[in-house]
């Protein structure tokens, strides 16, 4: 998207964001995604900030992002992180190069990067797109997540709602908050 046409259209209907809580809660910490989301439900953030966890309906999050047109998606989820089980990162995501063709739709199991695919191939565009991962210490059949990532949710909780205020706010605020969780 072409920055100043994007900046326009923010501008002339204010910036949205949706924060997109995924992953499996039958698979002990993938279930971090949803349970962010659940919390956050609780927390006042502006109107232009939409929260939904989406657990594995990818499909349903990439319609919801054609349909809403956000202008930053912020998704948060389990990610395989070097550091230890409960530590946070927020990653920026490249979603605008060429990749390999979209997968065959499958409503119950499209990643996050398929997601993003199948909304760019449905003539879909984010401005932005933050990934607030989680590093697992269980991903096998259990329910619950495990006392470092249960540890973590109260930590990404008010790191996900100041992204989702800094990213209403416009720049300026985007850009102090990059400082302050080490995105710059």
């Amino acid at each position: 998207m072409d920055a100043d046409l994007g900046d326009q259209t923010a501008a002339g209907r204010g910036r949205r964001v949706l924060v997109a809580g995924v992953g499996n809660v039958f698979l002990g910490d993938d279930g971090f995604g949803v349970a962010v989301a659940e919390r956050l439900a609780q927390v006042p953030l502006p109107p232009a900030v939409r929260v939904a966890d989406y657990g594995i309906r990818g499909v349903h999050l990439a319609y919801d992002i054609l349909d809403d047109r956000p202008d930053t998606l912020i998704i948060v989820d389990a990610v395989p992180l070097e550091e230890a089980p409960g530590t946070l990162a927020v990653m920026e995501v490249d979603h605008g190069g060429d990749e390999e063709a979209v997968p065959a739709v499958d409503g119950h199991g499209l990643d996050p990067r398929s997601v993003l695919r199948l909304v760019r191939e449905l003539g879909g565009r984010l401005r932005r797109v933050l990934v607030v991962g989680c590093r697992p210490a269980v991903l096998e059949e259990s329910m619950g997540l495990s006392p470092a990532v249960a540890e973590a949710v109260d930590r990404a909780v008010p790191l996900v709602a100041d992204l989702a205020r800094a990213h209403v706010a416009g720049p300026a605020a985007s850009a102090q908050t990059a400082r302050e969780t080490g995105m710059e």
